[in-house]
């Protein structure tokens, strides 16, 4: 028994409390009331239940005059899809699929309410031997590799 030491002293300490312990209100007080200085921050719509909140420049978007809109395909270009198209003896539908569309697609191109896409102009482009895009639109387009 002579090598237990009565004078040694273990000290037991708590552990050490938790983040969220420390956010709750009566700990804020606490530490308020020792002078600890505490720094509190409210993030931005914190406590709050809005998922969609209006954007800062929603007053520019309403002073706005021009119409937004999508830019469509041009008159010429839509005609010449159309004489382009008839001149093979193609249908809309016929067109459509040598193109891997949907006749939809084909028949908006032809009204002039399609959005012009470059890839779906190029098939078309193709299929026609019209070119639609560029430079030269009108023109009979050459087979690749003659120029």
């Amino acid at each position: 028994m002579s090598e237990s030491d009565w004078d040694t002293v273990t000290v037991l300490r708590k552990k050490a409390p938790k983040a969220a312990t420390l956010k709750t209100e009566s700990a804020i007080n606490k530490a308020r009331r020792q002078g600890i200085p505490v720094e509190t921050t409210q993030k931005f719509n914190a406590g709050t239940n809005k998922q969609h909140v209006a954007a800062k420049n929603t007053a520019k978007l309403d002073r706005e005059t021009d119409e937004l809109r999508h830019k469509t395909v041009a008159p010429s270009v839509a005609k010449l899809i159309m004489q382009g198209r008839q001149a093979k003896g193609l249908s809309q539908k016929d067109l459509a699929t040598q193109i891997c569309e949907k006749p939809q697609i084909v028949n908006d191109y032809e009204a002039g309410r399609g959005i012009p896409n470059n890839l779906i102009l190029g098939k078309i482009e193709r299929i026609i031997g019209i070119k639609l895009r560029g430079k030269d639109i009108g023109t009979p387009l050459m087979p690749p590799g003659k120029k």
